[in-house]
């Protein structure tokens, strides 16, 4: 079952994905209703991503919600203009601060952009994020999936989903990265 909310390719998605794997039948009676997750395309959705990175989603909220108050800080020139002491109020790391703006002066450079994003093969538009600092290529995967809606895109090295393949096949360990982009090729 799916949230109401869910892309319109989820569902055709689930279905395939169950007659390739009979297993992942299971899915919606162990998960209840899957929530759709959604990123706001270009600089807010992975200024988002980069405050998510390695935190609980708790965690990630409380921060969100404290960089989002900041004057412009949702904005490639208005977050390049705040202080870093601002930045690390509302929750950012040392390291998170110097990524955020690593990121900001993509943007505000035009080195990337949400429309150019739009416009790249997945595999360009995920090597153009990943090309900057603190960003790699799961966290840019997760933004295009969920930024953009592009579909055919799997983080690979997404410990949720590899642990959630384990437990609903009844295997002791988690697929590593490669064997999970080798079952999404299936």
């Amino acid at each position: 079952m799916l949230a109401a909310d869910a892309p319109p390719w989820a569902a055709d998605a689930l279905a395939a994905l169950v007659c390739l794997d009979p297993q992942l039948a299971a899915i919606p009676e162990a998960a209840g209703a899957l929530p759709c997750r959604r990123r706001e395309a270009g600089f807010a959705g992975l200024l988002g991503s980069l405050c998510a990175q390695m935190i609980s989603n708790q965690a990630a909220t409380a921060i969100w919600g404290r960089l989002a108050a900041l004057p412009g800080a949702l904005t490639p020139a208005g977050l390049l203009a705040l202080e870093d002491e601002a930045l690390r109020q509302a929750g950012l790391s040392c390291p998170k601060v110097n990524h955020a703006r690593a990121l900001a002066e993509a943007f505000a450079t035009g080195r990337i952009s949400a429309e150019g994003l739009a416009a790249l093969p997945d595999g360009a538009a995920i090597a153009a994020i990943a090309a900057i600092l603190g960003f790699g290529p799961w966290t840019a995967g997760v933004h295009m999936l969920l930024g953009y809606d592009r579909s055919d895109i799997l983080p690979a090295g997404d410990l949720a989903l590899a642990a959630s393949l384990a437990v609903l096949r009844r295997e002791p360990e988690r697929p590593k990265p490669r064997e999970l982009a080798e079952l999404a090729m299936m």
